[in-house]
């Protein structure tokens, strides 16, 4: 199960961005998870409360895991398709020439943070 190494690494870049913006509460994070991404959303969340447990900063804060589809581009056609229906090869012309245009990425979208009068500030 590696979700638990991308929960620390997530938690670092979140650590870090507080400390740099002076955030002393981070309330919940966004991150978009591709759909053929190696990780996998129910294990990542459960990676995730357990380690902000044992934070400062991030100390209990929510995740919000949004899916990013998985999109194939085919060199011979240009034309896009879901990655995960049909899989290399084009639904349209049935070239083998295609590549993953997006949907293996992981990203942190939005860091909820409280101001310093307790109130939640979306950064």
């Amino acid at each position: 199960m590696h979700e638990l190494s991308v929960v620390f690494h997530t938690l670092e870049s979140v650590r870090r961005i507080a400390e740099e913006n002076g955030v002393r509460k981070v309330n919940s994070v966004t991150v978009e998870i591709g759909e053929v991404s190696t990780v996998l959303p129910y294990l990542f969340e459960d990676c995730w409360n357990w380690a902000v447990k044992k934070e400062s900063v991030v100390k209990d804060a929510k995740i919000k895991i949004e899916r990013i589809p998985a999109v194939t581009y085919c060199e011979d056609c240009r034309k896009e398709y879901p990655t995960v229906q049909y899989g290399r090869t084009c639904p349209y012309c049935s070239s083998p020439r295609t590549f993953l245009l997006r949907g293996n990425e992981m990203i942190i979208k939005e860091i909820e943070v409280e101001d310093s009068y307790g109130q939640n500030q979306d950064n």
